[in-house]
């Protein structure tokens, strides 16, 4: 099992929140997202670590930005 945090901005409402766990959940291994929308922080739980660059193509599809680690 691994934990992943990154931070995405551009999110502004629930919507937004759905978009970005829709997107993440899809990467293959992924088990859990969570996203915070306040602080734009999404934490991705899954079987192996996930790639930072599958990610920002997950939230960049879903239409926001990944913040560089």
């Amino acid at each position: 099992m691994s934990e992943s945090v990154f931070t995405v901005s551009g999110m502004t409402c629930g919507h937004c929140v759905s978009s970005v766990t829709e997107e993440i959940s899809q990467l293959d291994g992924v088990q859990n997202v969570a996203v915070e929308l306040d602080s734009g922080k999404v934490t991705v739980t899954s079987a192996q670590p996930v790639a930072e660059d599958d990610v920002r193509a997950a939230v960049t599809e879903a239409g926001y930005t990944l913040v560089a680690s």
